[in-house]
């Protein structure tokens, strides 16, 4: 490499020469850019490279870098900064943005894929549970007297209340809310928890 591609420091006349393709470049010279691109590639992807470590990327953010030259040449202000170090700044910011955004994708994946994962492994687990739930109700409704069974699914399985299941099965209020009452007890026990 010559030193012109290791320094961002320019010369008097490597600066005119680099600022003469600029105001070239701002008229659409696509030779002006041509020769520019030529000069300054090995340094902005040196510069990418250090940053980003990969290969590909940093190519691909160094043609980004040259297509914002293009773009921006009439922002070029010689009083600022040598074109070499205009180029390098840039090709810097964009390293750092394109870090920056690979990161916040990453992190959206990352959220994204544990959301993902944590709702269907509660979906599943809910689901194991509903099933286990349910065998558990209805072994220990099997326990239950035929009387006590059919009381307790009409007021708790059927939403009725002492007086519905007490006319619907045709038996006093009081025996209809003893044999809930009792068919809530065994379920209590059976199942070893409250309900």
């Amino acid at each position: 490499m010559s030193s012109r591609e290791q320094s961002p420091h320019a010369t008097a006349p490597d600066r005119d020469r680099l600022t003469s393709l600029l105001r070239r470049i701002v008229d659409g010279d696509q030779q002006a850019f041509a020769m520019l691109y030529d000069e300054l590639a090995p340094a902005v992807f040196g510069i990418v490279r250090n940053v980003l470590r990969d290969a590909a990327m940093s190519e691909e953010v160094t043609q980004e870098v040259f297509v914002d030259l293009w773009r921006q040449a009439k922002r070029y202000d010689p009083s600022k900064a040598s074109p070499r170090t205009w180029a390098c700044t840039i090709a810097h910011r964009k390293a750092v943005d394109r870090v920056r955004s690979e990161q916040a994708r990453r992190r959206r994946e990352d959220r994204d894929h544990q959301s993902s994962v944590m709702v269907a492994a509660d979906t599943v687990t809910e689901v194991i549970e509903r099933q286990e739930t349910r065998g558990e109700v209805r072994a220990a409704l099997a326990s239950l007297s035929p009387a006590q069974r059919e009381a307790v699914t009409l007021a708790y399985f059927e939403g009725r209340t002492y007086r519905d299941v007490a006319t619907l099965l045709s038996i006093p209020e009081g025996t209809a809310k003893t044999r809930i009452r009792d068919g809530l007890q065994k379920l209590r026990t059976r199942m070893g928890r409250e309900l």
